[in-house]
């Protein structure tokens, strides 16, 4: 077997391993006082959690599960909620790297952000709106939603009713 890895930097150990034992419907197979190591046989995944005094400079965009279709993308949400791990945001039929999909997001306690996706079809646009493509949608005060690259008073804001 083949697995991919991903060492992570983590503030807080504990936290992080509650919020991916939950993401990852599994249990870490080794945890030290500054280590923790998921080796996930599904995904064909070796994640580990570095813990660090502050983790600042992320340098990864997001990280992204994808699934076989939009009803896997629906149990792994409705998943999440119920062990109090809510969606920061939900694209249902939203093009987005040359892809029509369905998918939400969610945010490790470092703020870290996570899509489940389903990839229906490619397209031949990159995005469906011109903005930003896989970056993650906010909600704001006003209940409209921005790309997380964005601030709250920007006009280029999408409306909530976006992509459904």
């Amino acid at each position: 077997m083949m697995y991919a890895h991903i060492g992570l930097n983590v503030t807080n150990l504990e936290k992080s391993i509650d919020f991916y034992s939950k993401l990852f419907g599994k249990e870490p197979v080794k945890v030290k006082p500054d280590y923790t190591k998921f080796l996930l046989e599904k995904l064909g995944l070796n994640f580990t959690l570095n813990l660090h005094d502050e983790v600042s400079g992320n340098q990864v965009g997001h990280f992204g599960i994808q699934v076989a279709s939009t009803e896997e993308v629906i149990a792994h949400k409705k998943r999440l909620e119920e062990t109090g791990i809510l969606s920061q945001y939900d694209e249902m039929n939203t093009t987005c790297c040359y892809a029509l999909q369905d998918k939400f997001w969610v945010h490790d306690p470092d703020g870290n952000e996570w899509e489940f996706f389903f990839t229906k079809s490619d397209t031949e646009i990159q995005n469906e709106d011109h903005g930003t493509c896989c970056v993650p949608k906010i909600q704001t005060t006003a209940g409209d939603c921005c790309d997380s690259t964005q601030k709250e008073s920007a006009s280029s804001c999408c409306s909530t009713s976006k992509g459904e």
